[in-house]
């Protein structure tokens, strides 16, 4: 056999490998490279050139950037703000979310936004009265359409943007994909407030995630009953400077306010015994009592704490003793600090009875309230003698907007846009340097980076790279192109978008966008050769298109994350999905020949 013939079949091979959809993709990826490594297609160094290349590196830096901003809070304030100016109108509802999905999934790509987004929009529409079956399916079509606004929004553009400078040696700009991606967007609004009531579907989810929106409200009322809780600072003139702690207890206004702990700026514990400048001080008692006795004594009390529990810099957990655990018959009480010295124990409550005050033998199952700093949390948590009920990074980003890395996790993806945006520096190098500055930074710690990566996606993305050089190498692409030119070269060229575009989106729904977008490049610039069309045309006809996977919930990873919690069935895309659709095909066949004349 030809190496023509050969990699048609696996190309063949693979295509029916993804849509028959039992064998996992990086699989049929890497056995893809390691068929034509076999067959002699692809030498050694072509076989693993995909996991050496710039585009993986890029993508995978993406998702750490992805990781940090939403772990800084910024995703969670964008969501405070969408509760707060949506009220309750269902156009200005679904227009602002959409818009923040688009322009979120613009920077940390589509599966980064959805995943982000969708527990604040399931909870947006269950506090609204709505089924989140209305408002997921725009959330993740705004996500496609956003995907194409600037080019860190998909690894599509970026194979689009390598493919270009490999064939004219000029790339394409970091926001001329907005030409495109700005129609769509503001289209598949449109659509959305139009045929949206009638096209959608109205489902109930089995089940909906976790709303920790209120988690400090809940725990107090769980733990302290009507009592209230907060973090006093003492300032250099507050009048218990170098006083015993003690005093607290002995003070004739004290009433039942109760010390709990006494921690220094480093958030540990103090052992000095008498309080310093700069000390925070932990109380439990009536809120009138606890404003009392802070204004009588000088102290400060952090604003940005919610029921005293939680804020920018520090947080709680919850646990739960587990059988035999190390801690059962100990001693445990409020204000009792940990082994660790980092965590405080806030309150300490056996299962069915009422928080208990004093000290107390800790038992299986018992429940604990710890704080400490987010760092201290995480850290301190992970222990085998407690089970955690839920955890505090999942429980910071719900409830913390702007989180205390917001900041320099925010310069560092500006400087990282204007480098992209100006091409100082190659477009890995630029968003490497961001993954690099967000770890340096302590915005994401090591551990976080590494569970941000979408292994899947990257795995797929350099599985796929051989076999997509192997197309253009071998010549089958050229074969294929002259097909396509043969088939509806007569009909002009906008006949050949039209082809290009269905056969990219009839693939991109039953296999990866991306997987899409390396099989169909290298055809598709082959057909602007044979027909001397401008490859730029084709090549955004192709971005576009393979940004249409809108007809199935395996099209892409963020259909299919909205799948359940929506309640949606597999058939339940297909209908809005045809109207988004025309639209893309508008677009594509119509509106970038304007940008990009066919006639180079």
């Amino acid at each position: 056999m030809t190496d023509v013939v050969v990699t048609l079949l696996v190309l063949v091979v693979v295509i029916a490998a993804f849509v028959w959809n039992r064998l996992p993709v990086e699989v049929v990826a890497l056995g893809a490279a390691l068929a034509l490594y076999g067959t002699g297609i692809v030498g050694l160094e072509d076989t693993f050139a995909g996991f050496g290349s710039g585009t993986v590196v890029l993508i995978a830096a993406l998702f750490v950037v992805a990781e940090a901003i939403d772990a800084a809070g910024v995703t969670t304030w964008l969501g405070s703000l969408l509760i707060r100016f949506s009220g309750t109108s269902r156009t200005r509802l679904m227009v602002l979310m959409m818009v923040l999905t688009a322009l979120l999934t613009a920077l940390i790509s589509v599966n980064g936004a959805v995943a982000a987004l969708l527990p604040m929009v399931v909870v947006l529409a269950v506090r609204l009265g709505r089924r989140p079956s209305e408002l997921l399916m725009p959330m993740a079509f705004a996500a496609h359409a956003g995907s194409l606004l600037i080019l860190t929004g998909s690894p599509v553009n970026i194979l689009i943007l390598n493919a270009a400078l490999d064939t004219t040696g000029k790339g394409i700009g970091f926001f001329e994909f907005g030409l495109v991606g700005l129609p769509l967007l503001l289209g598949t609004i449109g659509l959305t407030l139009w045929l949206g009531p009638s096209l959608l579907p109205s489902r109930t989810p089995e089940a909906l995630p976790k709303d920790l929106g209120s988690h400090g409200k809940t725990l107090m009322t769980h733990y302290l009953g009507e009592d209230g809780l907060s973090r006093l600072t003492i300032p250099s003139g507050s009048v218990l400077v170098g006083q015993p702690v003690a005093c607290i207890q002995d003070d004739d206004d004290g009433g039942h306010l109760h010390l709990i702990s006494v921690q220094g700026p480093d958030g540990k514990q103090s052992t000095n015994g008498t309080f310093e400048p700069g000390d925070e001080i932990v109380v439990r008692g009536g809120q009138p009592l606890i404003d009392a006795f802070a204004a009588k004594h000088g102290l400060t009390q952090d604003d940005d704490a919610t029921c005293g529990l939680i804020s920018s810099s520090y947080g709680v957990a919850e646990v739960v003793v587990a059988p035999r655990s190390n801690l059962v018959g100990t001693e445990a009480y409020p204000g009792m600090v940990t082994e660790s010295g980092a965590l405080v124990v806030l309150a300490h409550q056996h299962p069915g009875e009422p928080e208990s005050s004093g000290r107390s033998r800790v038992t299986a199952g018992d429940r604990l309230l710890l704080q400490g700093t987010w760092s201290a949390l995480d850290q301190h948590t992970l222990d085998h003698n407690v089970l955690l009920v839920d955890s505090p990074d999942t429980i910071r980003r719900q409830t913390v907007p702007l989180g205390p890395r917001a900041t320099p996790a925010l310069i560092v993806l500006g400087v990282m846009v204007i480098l992209l945006a100006t091409n100082l520096v190659p477009a890995p190098i630029a968003a490497l340097l961001a993954a690099l500055a967000m770890v340096v930074l302590r915005v994401v710690t090591v551990k976080q980076a590494h569970h941000s990566m979408a292994w899947t996606t990257l795995i797929l993305v350099a599985g796929m790279i051989p076999l997509s050089t192997a197309i253009t190498s071998t010549g089958t692409a050229e074969i294929l192109a002259e097909g396509m030119v043969s088939v509806v070269g007569n009909g002009g060229h906008l006949l050949l978008l039209v082809g290009l575009f269905v056969v990219t989106a009839v693939l991109g729904q039953l296999i990866s966008n991306t997987a899409t977008a390396l099989i169909i490049i290298p055809i598709a610039l082959s057909v602007a050769q044979e027909s001397s069309i401008n490859p730029y045309a084709v090549l955004m006809c192709v971005s576009v298109a393979s940004s249409a996977a809108l007809l199935t919930p395996v099209a892409t990873p963020a259909n299919m994350m909205i799948m359940q919690p929506a309640g949606y069935r597999f058939g339940d895309y297909w209908k809005f999905g045809l109207a988004i659709m025309a639209l893309y095909a508008a677009v594509a066949i119509l509106l970038v020949p304007v940008f990009w004349p066919l006639q180079a």
